[in-house]
């Protein structure tokens, strides 16, 4: 594929028809990266019949370059460091600190925000496919991996429309299965992989949550 995606719900319908051996499995979670992993997520949650859910994780920017990712975190105390730009940009710990500070506060906003009192899915012995828009340094889903893992699921995949080769690569190291559509050798932004990247919000996040399978399938169970 040489195109862009229309969007991220057009790229999520094309990702669920490389995920269709998972459709109806009684033990499958979809869980999407907020804000742009999830309507990508959604729609592979409704293609496979499975439940939506959200993997909560915040990029630590660098300072004054905030798309360029150091690391991010999650809930749970997880940290993942980019050693590379990390060392490269000879970053000292206390500027991490500080920075890992401030996301920490919007990681429990979005908690309180998209979750609300809503308890959290069981992962344990399932089979989960983590969701995000795109991969270009891998940090954050990085992060998600590790909080996943965590809670033992019993196949763990990773689904994204575009990701860089060296980081698609290192990821199948660190998952059972990463399927992606599009690995261009030059990949600069995720965004030039879509026509409408506008930011995804809060407002939509909620909306696709409350309109997910976790609604709409009562009959299975979460704890």
């Amino acid at each position: 594929m040489t195109s862009k995606f229309r969007d991220r719900h057009e790229a999520g319908k094309m990702l669920a028809k490389r995920l269709t051996a998972y459709t109806n499995y009684e033990n499958l979670l979809v869980l999407g990266l907020p804000r742009g992993g999830v309507p990508v997520a959604y729609q592979i949650a409704d293609s496979l019949n499975a439940p939506l859910d959200i993997c909560l994780v915040r990029k630590l920017g660098v300072p004054d370059q905030e798309e360029l990712a150091m690391g991010a975190i999650a809930p749970g105390g997880v940290r993942v460091l980019n050693y590379d730009v990390v060392n490269s940009l000879e970053i000292d710990s206390r500027t991490i600190d500080e920075v890992t500070t401030k996301e920490l506060q919007e990681l429990k906003r979005r908690n309180i925000a998209y979750r609300g009192d809503r308890p959290l899915p069981e992962i344990k012995n399932h089979i989960v496919i983590l969701v995000d828009d795109g991969i270009a340094t891998g940090s954050t889903m990085r992060a998600a991996i590790a909080i996943v893992k965590q809670q033992q699921p019993q196949r763990l995949v990773v689904a994204v429309p575009v990701a860089a080769p060296i980081t698609y690569e290192q990821l199948q190291a660190e998952v059972d299965e990463v399927v992606c559509l599009v690995m261009p050798e030059s990949l600069y932004a995720i965004g030039l992989w879509y026509e409408d990247f506008s930011q995804t919000t809060d407002v939509e996040v909620r909306s696709l949550l409350a309109q997910s399978s976790v609604i709409n399938h009562p009959d299975k169970t979460y704890v």
